[in-house]
């Protein structure tokens, strides 16, 4: 028997805590019980935002490709500007690259030799414009019914200027960015530039830069066939001692030790070269900053820069001729203009068999000029009435 004071385990005190245990009996149950829930709930919405999130990835994707696809008026281009044809064959001349990016995805150089598609070497035909394309209609005529697999047409024009045709013409949409001015280094950026579009498209193999006065004097199979199958770049790069060459400004000796006067060549800009020669253009920036520090406007750049550069580094490459023929024999600071008078059978049997004497491939060849300049607009109506006849297209 305990004494007073001391705990007694009688009924009562039992009973009085019997509440207690079975309140914390219950408050974990509760708290177990609010756990699975909030597990379960938990569970539930992780799985649902996991399975939201492709499904919105998805989403975004195809909006960013939708706006990527789209040009300035919203219309979109249905073409997934990533896809290897893209890179291969742009089909798109306007774009938000400067000069710099477009010189450097342009001198891009595969190391594998075999393409991963089957290329057909293209002819890519420049057209270096102030303006209007007079003679439009007759290299519409050209190209009307030839492949388009063997040629592309890229058109440079003044600043400003936007070439107004036809959307069934072939110079539909073959506009690119310009900034130029003629008889300044602008014009040789011009040039550059049209090599860095044509560029782009991995099937360009030969380049031809022509003006808005230039006509073609055979059919495009000649012309295709002559161009591609040559082992040559037609750029005309001579040796002028006269002032004309050296003297009034040309020549500048602050350019050596780079260039020497012995180095320094002149040439027409009408020029025509392959792949490779275009991309060591595009791809040089010592001898461009040369010329445009010290070549002056009565430099006239476009007639030595590219002709300098070939007699520095690709003389052996080059047949040193231009496949354009011009009218020098007036004796004028300008070549003669050819209009509608001119015209005739007779005159573009001369303008082919003009006398003078070339090489193809090392031998001796009866074709030197594919084509002709300076022709006026009012030469573009006899032209095509006697296109079919005397052209052959």
């Amino acid at each position: 028997m305990k004494n007073k004071g001391e705990d007694v385990d009688s009924p009562f005190s039992v009973a009085k805590d019997l509440p207690i245990s079975l309140l914390r009996v219950i408050l974990m149950l509760i708290i177990f019980v609010v756990g699975v829930v909030i597990g379960l709930s938990s569970t539930s919405h992780i799985k649902w935002y996991f399975t939201l999130q492709p499904q919105q990835i998805i989403i975004a994707n195809n909006a960013l490709a939708n706006t990527m696809n789209q040009d300035s008026s919203g219309n979109c281009k249905k073409e997934d500007c990533l896809s290897m044809g893209s890179f291969f064959w742009p089909k798109v001349l306007i774009h938000g690259m400067s000069d710099d990016e477009l010189f450097w995805r342009a001198s891009l150089v595969p190391y594998k030799e075999e393409y991963l598609f089957k290329r057909v070497p293209k002819v890519a035909f420049m057209f270096l414009t102030r303006g209007d394309l007079p003679l439009l209609r007759l290299w519409e005529r050209f190209f009307d019914g030839q492949d388009v697999n063997k040629y592309s047409i890229f058109v440079h024009s003044l600043p400003g200027y936007v070439l107004s045709v036809s959307n069934t013409s072939v110079f539909y949409k073959r506009q690119i960015p310009s900034q130029v001015e003629w008889g300044s280094v602008t014009l040789v950026d011009a040039e550059r530039r049209l090599l860095a579009n044509a560029l782009l498209d991995f099937s360009n193999e030969r380049f031809v830069l022509l003006s808005d006065s230039c006509i073609p004097l055979y059919s495009f199979p000649t012309v295709y066939k002559y161009l591609i199958g040559s082992i040559h770049s037609f750029v005309e790069s001579y040796d002028d001692p006269s002032s004309y060459g050296r003297g009034r400004g040309r020549y500048n000796h602050h350019m050596q030790p780079d260039i020497k006067l012995s180095d320094w060549r002149k040439g027409s800009q009408w020029f025509e070269m392959n792949r490779k020669l275009a991309v060591r253009i595009v791809l040089d920036t010592k001898y461009y900053n040369i010329f445009r520090k010290y070549c002056t406007p009565t430099c006239y750049p476009d007639e030595h820069y590219i002709p300098t550069y070939i007699r520095l580094f690709y003389g052996p490459s080059n047949a040193n001729r231009t496949v354009t023929y011009v009218d020098w024999s007036l004796g004028a600071s300008h070549p003669a203009t050819f209009s509608a008078v001119n015209i005739t059978e007779g005159f573009i049997e001369s303008l082919r068999n003009n006398g003078a004497a070339c090489s193809y491939n090392s031998e001796k060849a009866h074709i030197c000029y594919l084509f002709a300049r300076m022709f006026d607009p009012s030469a573009l109506k006899p032209l095509l009435n006697l296109s079919s006849k005397v052209l052959k297209f």
